[in-house]
């Protein structure tokens, strides 16, 4: 089967051969019909060792298929079911597994192989598409349930102001959910306007650039200042502009990947009494919630998607989403060759 695989830090990746997978006992076999590119893709790609990314291993964690294989224990799937993946896979027994929150397991490990035509997941992190979402689509759901994760995390509460820090597919859907969850403003701020017309399709209220006059444009826009703020850029400093930018007794919610450390004053939190917290992940509750969400509505998360790209193109494209492009969502399909 085709896969894009991982060949070294500064190389592209590499389009090759390679032998399909079998399942075993607990899990199934799928042909991916969607897989998205996410940002934290790229971070792995830059810093192999911290994400234990291997040589010729195959990215690729937001994806979609249809199942055309089960090992021998697997009994509430079957072939041609229509499936969206969990990419947190726990050992399935312990405390956290049974609650339905992989992500907390003390064996969870995130999996890829998305970047190929088919891959092996367990049974246990696939959950079956609605029947009226297209397959493609399904692909959607994990940084869909990242958001969600994000705001339930945030205690958000109809009336709040919020300001989402980073209009990247992330940032995005954090602002579809806050609004969702009833926040009377939205805002999204980001380096550039590339995505302002994508905010509003997916229901912010307003969009302001990041800079100096950031804590203005918002109080113009919103009428006051945020509630919670949501970091999702994962740059050095973000957390402490965040922590500026919040009002008294506010949120910020810290989502965005940042590697390697950080650096920021305390004493702005501490004289503000902000409460800050982390999201990372979600529950599979939250990714069914996330499936359901694809459904029609009057802002839908697909508005996020800017491309759809075959295995020929997925090293160029990987390389320049690296840059600041007018991309914004990019699902590989691999039926386009």
């Amino acid at each position: 089967m085709k896969a894009a695989v991982f060949d070294g830090i500064g190389l592209p990746l590499r389009i090759n051969e390679v032998s399909r997978p079998e399942p075993t006992a607990d899990e199934v076999l799928l042909r991916v019909v969607a897989c998205g590119i996410c940002g934290s893709d790229l971070h792995m790609t830059e810093d192999p060792s911290t994400f234990g990314l291997n040589k010729a291993d195959v990215l690729g964690h937001e994806f979609a298929g249809e199942i055309i294989g089960c090992g021998s224990a697997v009994t509430d799937f079957q072939p041609g079911d229509r499936v969206a993946v969990a990419p947190m896979r726990g050992c399935g027994h312990c405390d956290s597994c049974r609650r339905g929150e992989p992500a907390w397991c003390p064996e969870m490990r995130l999996i890829g192989g998305g970047y190929a035509e088919y891959t092996t997941v367990a049974a246990r992190q696939c959950r079956h598409l609605p029947d009226d979402l297209p397959m493609e689509e399904g692909a959607l759901a994990e940084p869909l349930a990242v958001g969600l994760h994000a705001v339930m995390r945030s205690g958000i509460k109809p009336g709040d102001r919020v300001l989402v820090l980073g209009a990247g597919p992330i940032g995005l859907l954090v602002a579809f959910w806050a609004r969702r969850f009833g926040a009377r403003d939205v805002v999204v701020a980001d380096i550039n306007r590339h995505q302002q017309d994508r905010a509003a399709a997916i229901g912010a209220t307003g969009f302001a650039l990041s800079g100096p006059d950031l804590a203005k444009d918002f109080s113009e826009l919103a009428g006051g200042e945020p509630d919670i703020v949501f970091e999702c850029v994962g740059k050095r400093g973000l957390i402490d502009l965040a922590c500026r930018l919040v009002r008294h007794h506010g949120t910020v919610v810290a989502v965005g990947l940042c590697v390697g450390g950080d650096e920021w004053d305390p004493f702005a939190a501490l004289s503000k009494e902000i409460q800050i917290v982390f999201a990372v992940f979600f529950s599979m509750a939250e990714f069914e919630t996330a499936l359901r969400a694809l459904g029609p509505s009057d802002y839908r998360p697909q508005a996020l998607v800017t491309g759809r790209i075959g295995f020929i193109d997925i090293p160029d494209t990987f390389e320049g989403l690296r840059r600041r492009t007018t991309q914004c969502k990019v699902l590989i399909t691999p039926a386009l060759g």
